[in-house]
């Protein structure tokens, strides 16, 4: 008989972080993204589990069952990546081999930079590394680039996405972020950002059930999104954090996969740089990028069979 996901609480860096976990081998640890958990890998965990490894989901800093510190400064990437070596010796193990999405994948390439000796290959879902631009803060450089209605802009100030948020419900955001498969960088009017289009239709997708969405919103619901949204308040920080980095190239084995129509993939730069040679050399060992058609950021949910398989095909040449 197949064993259920376990789940346990272990303290790494200051906090008392959530974990799932299922099988026996080498571990595979899953890093979700916003607004996500441990949740979003639910289909990978059985997978890889079947397959011989020790599949582990924690729910990140700010979310679900994990500790959610009040300061807006405790979710740099030095705090969540100290979590992430923290869990990692936790679990009692060298390295791992690290599977991510969305937030995950930054806060990921952040850990192969600082600590590659952790890593043994990484399976990066839709966010490829983003090098530092040493002459504009991220903030500044998107509000000129895409206006104050970029998502990541209406993020920045505490409490205001919050407020609009709380208008409509846990469950209306997860279900407008979730389902939403519209290419090109997302905006959010001031006071629209996530009121239903009355054209559109509300019926979720196959690969979303209702009792998937209860789970997120539930958690939600307890916890709030600003531990979440305080990753995006970081960004500046994390950029002046970052300066001693300037230029370093990530020398972890890597394959990246993406969805066409994901909004990251589809935001202008991002394909040049992906397909042109630029993050080749930021990522010398990038060895397959993988384009899906038809599939959109949450790619690992939305073809979580294929996902599955692909993570494996990867991470046992290694």
């Amino acid at each position: 008989m197949e064993g259920k996901i376990t789940h346990r609480t272990v303290s790494v860096n200051g906090i008392e972080m959530h974990i799932a976990e299922k099988g026996n081998g080498p571990v595979v640890l899953f890093l979700h993204g916003f607004p996500e958990l441990w949740y979003s890998w639910r289909h990978q965990i059985s997978a890889l589990s079947s397959l011989g490894y020790r599949a582990v989901a924690p729910d990140l800093r700010g979310y679900g069952d994990t500790d959610a510190p009040a300061d807006v400064a405790s979710y740099t990437c030095l705090h969540v990546v100290g979590d992430l070596v923290g869990l990692v010796d936790a679990l009692g193990v060298e390295q791992v081999y690290l599977v991510a999405q969305d937030w995950g994948c930054l806060m990921a390439w952040y850990l192969c930079l600082f600590r590659p000796e952790k890593v043994k290959a990484f399976v990066c879902l839709g966010v490829p590394f983003r090098p530092r631009n040493p002459k504009m803060k991220p903030v500044e450089s998107m509000r000129a680039f895409f206006g104050d209605d970029y998502y990541m802009c209406r993020f920045q100030e505490p409490g205001e996405i919050e407020a609009e948020m709380a208008q409509v419900g846990a469950s209306a955001v997860l279900k407008k972020i979730l389902t939403t498969r519209k290419p090109g960088p997302p905006f959010l009017p001031k006071g629209k950002a996530f009121r239903a289009d009355p054209d559109a239709s509300v019926t979720l997708p196959s690969w979303l059930s209702e009792e998937d969405l209860n789970y997120y919103a539930t958690k939600f619901k307890l916890k709030g999104f600003t531990g979440g949204l305080n990753y995006y308040r970081n960004l500046d920080i994390n950029w002046e954090l970052m300066a001693a980095w300037d230029g370093a190239e990530v020398k972890v084995p890597v394959k990246f996969i993406v969805g066409d129509l994901d909004m990251v993939y589809t935001t202008p730069g991002t394909k040049e740089y992906v397909h042109n040679g630029g993050f080749k050399k930021d990522v010398p060992y990038l060895q397959e990028v993988v384009v899906i058609e038809d599939a959109g950021h949450f790619i690992g949910q939305e073809r979580a069979e294929e996902i599955s398989t692909h993570i494996y095909d990867f991470i046992q040449k290694f």
